[in-house]
C-alpha cells in the first residue's frame, strides 16, 4: 500500500474528519504503511494538501485555523454539515498530450471510477447492441455512457416523504459523450452536438474528453450557455477530473427513454434497475442497491490498479 493509498484508506475507515496527525496515528496503528522519514506527519499533511491542490474528487478538507486543516472523504459529506466544507476551486490548465495510442472505450472505466467517487453508479450503453445498430444515422441517439445520483437526505423519513410526493425529486440521471481529444473548433461543435443531441431525454449532458484545447475555452463556454450541455475534463488520475462548464437541468424526456429502451437491451436494463431501486421497500433496498452496483460498469478501487491500467493502454501516465 502506498502512503496515499493508506491515506485514503484511512479516511474510509474513520468516517468523519481526521487532521494529519490523526490520520498519520492511525496508519502506523493499523499498520498500513511503514515511514521511514524523520517527520512522518509532514508526509502525510503534504500528501493531502497534495491531494487537494490536484483536485482529487475523493477528499475535502476543512480550514480549523489558519494554515491548518481536517480531511474528509467526499462520500461522508452528506453525513455532516456540508456548508463547513471548502472545496477548493482548481484553475483549468489543459495538457498538450500527442500520444493517441489508446482507445476511446478504455477511458470508460477511468470516467466510472471518477463517478463513484461522487456517489453516481454510471454504465456504459453498446451502439453495437441496439437493433438498428447498421444504422449510421441512428448513432446520435445514443450515449456513451449513463448515470444515476441519488439524492442524499439525512432523514429516511425525508426519503420516504420525498418519495411519495414526487420521485422524479429523489435522482438526477446523466449522459455522457466521450471523446478522446478535442484540439479544433471543428472537433469541438460535432462532438458538442453530437452530445445534444445523445442527451436530450436526460437531466443534464456532458462531453467528457481527455485531451481539449485550451483555444477552445471560450466558444466551450458560449456552447455551454446557449445549449446547456457541460463540459467535463477526464484525466489519466480520474479522481483528478473536472467539470469545466457545468450541464444544466432538464425535465426526463419520457417518449425518448421509451424509444432508446426499445431498441438497446443495455439502456433498458439500466432503467429497470433504477426503477427496482426506486420502489423498493426498505427491508429490500439494499439488496437492489447492490443489484445496481452490480451491473453498472467496473470501476478502480485503488490508485495503483489505476497506473497498471493505464501503462497497460498507453494512456498517458503522470506519476504523483
Amino acid at each position: 500500500m502506498t502512503i496515499k493509498e493508506s491515506i485514503l484508506k484511512s479516511l474510509d475507515e474513520i468516517k468523519g474528519f481526521a487532521n494529519p496527525t490523526e490520520i498519520h496515528d492511525y496508519i502506523v496503528e493499523k499498520k498500513y504503511f511503514e515511514f521511514g522519514a524523520k517527520n512522518p506527519i509532514a508526509i502525510v499533511s503534504a500528501n493531502l494538501g497534495e491531494l487537494v491542490k490536484r483536485g482529487d474528487s475523493r477528499i475535502r478538507r476543512q480550514k480549523i485555523r489558519k494554515g491548518s486543516y481536517s480531511y474528509i472523504l467526499t462520500k461522508y459529506e452528506q453525513d455532516i454539515n456540508a456548508s463547513v466544507v471548502e472545496k477548493d476551486k482548481i484553475e483549468y490548465i489543459p495538457e498538450k498530450i500527442n500520444r493517441k495510442d489508446f482507445l476511446e472505450k478504455d477511458l470508460h472505466t477511468l470516467l466510472s471510477s471518477y463517478l463513484k467517487s461522487i456517489n453516481t453508479f454510471s454504465k456504459t450503453i453498446y451502439h453495437e447492441q441496439s437493433s438498428n445498430s447498421k444504422d449510421n444515422h441512428q448513432k446520435w441517439i445514443h450515449p456513451d455512457m449513463v448515470s444515476i445520483q441519488f439524492v442524499n437526505l439525512q432523514s429516511a423519513i425525508n426519503q420516504t416523504f420525498l418519495k411519495s410526493i414526487n420521485r422524479l425529486d429523489t435522482f438526477k440521471i446523466s449522459s455522457y459523450e466521450i471523446k478522446k481529444e478535442i484540439n479544433t473548433d471543428y472537433e469541438l461543435k460535432k462532438a458538442f452536438f453530437q452530445a445534444v443531441s445523445n442527451s436530450s431525454w436526460a437531466n443534464y449532458g456532458y462531453l467528457v474528453a481527455y485531451e481539449i484545447s485550451s483555444t477552445l475555452l471560450e466558444e466551450m463556454k458560449r456552447l455551454n450557455q446557449s445549449f446547456g450541455i457541460g463540459i467535463m475534463e477526464l484525466k489519466s488520475n480520474p479522481y483528478e477530473s473536472r467539470v469545466l462548464f457545468t450541464a444544466k437541468y432538464k425535465e426526463l424526456d419520457f417518449f425518448t427513454i421509451d424509444k432508446l429502451c426499445n431498441i438497446n437491451a443495455d439502456f433498458e436494463k439500466f432503467i429497470e434497475q433504477v426503477e427496482k431501486l426506486m420502489t423498493a421497500s426498505d427491508k429490500y433496498f439494499k439488496g437492489s442497491e447492490k443489484e445496481l452496483e452490480d451491473f453498472c460498469d467496473k470501476y478502480f478501487l485503488n490508485d495503483s490498479e489505476i497506473e497498471i491500467y493505464c501503462k497497460e493502454r498507453k494512456i498517458p501516465w503522470e506519476a504523483n
